[in-house]
């Protein structure tokens, strides 16, 4: 008999480190003796992970189950915490579970190691009391992985709780000599993307080879917090006033945006009317830009606007409001019947908008690759928000990282080109054509425009940098070396929105 169970025998109460009581206090307690239920918010972000494990997203999937179970406030708090979290860090938290459960993951059931990774995350990643961490998971476990499973959960989150975070990272990248591997498991990120990312850096001027690590090491770090809500008053239709009587805050950054630091932005007003939207404020500030230059020639004697690849609608949303209050027909064109029909429901407000001011605003569902043939020279300012892997918004998408590879950016490679060959076949001489998407990939977005330069002489490429300036007017600072323009979640805020400007000689 061990000196553990000696003392147990005897009644010994003699408290343990407090470490050791937190990890043990409860954990060692046989499974069977344990809760057999957790609460309601811990079973439903296990719900929610079994559902992105299904190909859902954790931004559409999550709010349902809060709205269908009736979950607010703190508890849908941690409920999203929990799934964002987990999901976001599971390339770190699988590491560690392997270690701690003495197998590969891929040996471990797929719905128990969703439970694991939510465990993994209370006693790493969150203030939760190791014990209460514990006994949780445990109860998670018996009550949807059954009672067998819950004795091997039990005995792995005993070991995860026995070191603190940094000693489990220092244990699982052991023999990991190259720094940007170190770095991608250290911040969970497949290697693929933090070295894309550091490519990017460098390759937009936003750093030096000597510093590529470093500021590396800020992106992905910022890329595991959980992005700010962004609102965007879109003008004519709504203010920032009114935004701010419903607790959002102006941010300084966009003209139109603002910040809501708490609740459910569906409870705004404005947003349920479609007067205001989530945006981030880097795609603001980019309609913004392109609604600000200037258009020459046979573009300026009649604008027209047109919105290349619409759907879901945020930008065009913007970029109506703003053609609106000109008086400047607009058309939103997106490939996707039910994108489009998205695009159409975010334009309600604009639309009556529009029929007030008696201008044209359409939502059109086509190949914006045929609009060049369709509405040749047509259009005096042209937005080509390009579909991308989206590695620019790996706060907002936490499961992103883990679907994308490096064949994705070879097949949307050619798609990209050609959107841009259309949008600029269908610009009128003298006007702009703007080329963007949500990641700084390069080969999704210098490249990209590199290429199409190489093969047409009827475009000129016009520096964006000046065009981007915050709500005081100032330009915004460290935005590359021109003439494009990328964004940084971590040097700006916003996600990591790429910009070129392009003009139709």
């Amino acid at each position: 008999m061990s000196d553990d169970e000696s003392r147990a025998r005897r009644g010994d109460r003699q408290r343990p480190p407090a470490r050791e009581r937190s990890a043990r206090h409860r954990s060692e307690q046989r499974p069977s003796e344990r809760a057999r239920r957790t609460d309601l918010a811990r079973l439903t972000a296990y719900t929610a992970m079994r559902e992105i494990a299904d190909g859902a997203y954790a931004n559409l999937a999550l709010p349902r189950l809060l709205r269908d179970k009736r979950i607010t406030g703190r508890d849908a708090g941690f409920a999203t915490e929990l799934v964002y979290g987990a999901t976001r860090l599971s390339g770190l938290y699988d590491a560690i579970i392997a270690s701690a459960a003495g197998r590969p993951v891929d040996k471990i059931d797929a719905n128990v190691l969703d439970t694991l990774r939510l465990g993994a995350h209370q006693v790493l990643g969150m203030r939760v009391a190791t014990h209460a961490a514990v006994d949780e998971t445990v109860a998670l476990a018996r009550q949807v992985n059954g009672a067998g499973a819950a004795g091997f959960v039990n005995a792995v989150m005993r070991r995860i709780s026995e070191r603190e975070p940094d000693a489990w990272v220092e244990l699982v990248s052991q023999g990991i000599t190259d720094p940007v591997e170190r770095l991608a498991l250290r911040t969970s990120h497949p290697v693929w993307v933090a070295k894309a990312l550091r490519a990017a850096l460098i390759g937009h001027g936003a750093t030096t080879p000597d510093e590529a690590e470093a500021s590396l090491a800020a992106l992905l770090e910022v890329d595991n917090e959980p992005a700010k809500v962004s609102l965007v008053a879109r003008p004519g239709l709504c203010s920032l006033e009114e935004l701010e009587d419903f607790g959002a805050e102006r941010t300084g950054l966009s003209p139109v945006g603002a910040v809501l630091p708490e609740g459910d932005p569906g409870a705004v007003d404005a947003v349920r009317d479609g007067r205001a939207a989530v945006q981030d404020e880097g795609s603001q500030l980019l309609v913004l830009a392109l609604a600000g230059a200037e258009v020459q020639g046979a573009a300026a004697a009649d604008e027209r606007w047109l919105d290349l690849c619409a759907g879901p609608g945020g930008k065009a949303g913007l970029l109506a409001a703003l053609a609106i209050q000109r008086r400047i027909p607009f058309v939103a064109n997106e490939i996707s019947e039910h994108r489009a029909d998205l695009v159409w429901q975010t334009l309600a407000a604009a639309r009556l908008a529009a029929r007030e001011a008696d201008t044209s605003l359409k939502v059109r569902h086509g190949d914006g690759r045929e609009m060049g043939e369709v509405d040749p020279a047509a259009y005096s300012r042209v937005l080509i928000d390009a579909p991308c892997t989206g590695l620019g918004a790996l706060r907002r998408r936490p499961e992103a990282r883990w679907r994308r590879s490096p064949a994705d950016v070879a097949a949307l490679a050619g798609l990209q080109r050609e959107l841009l060959a259309s949008g600029i076949e269908a610009t009128a001489p003298g006007g702009l054509v703007g080329y963007a998407t949500c990641s700084p990939h390069l080969n999704e977005t210098r490249f990209v425009v590199a290429d199409i330069l190489k093969r047409r002489d009827d475009v000129e490429v016009v520096d964006a940098r000046p065009l981007f300036v915050d709500a005081s007017g100032e330009q915004l600072p460290e935005l590359g070396e021109g003439p494009f323009v990328q964004l940084w979640p971590h040097v700006h805020g916003t996600d990591a929105m790429f910009f070129a400007l392009l003009r139709k000689k």
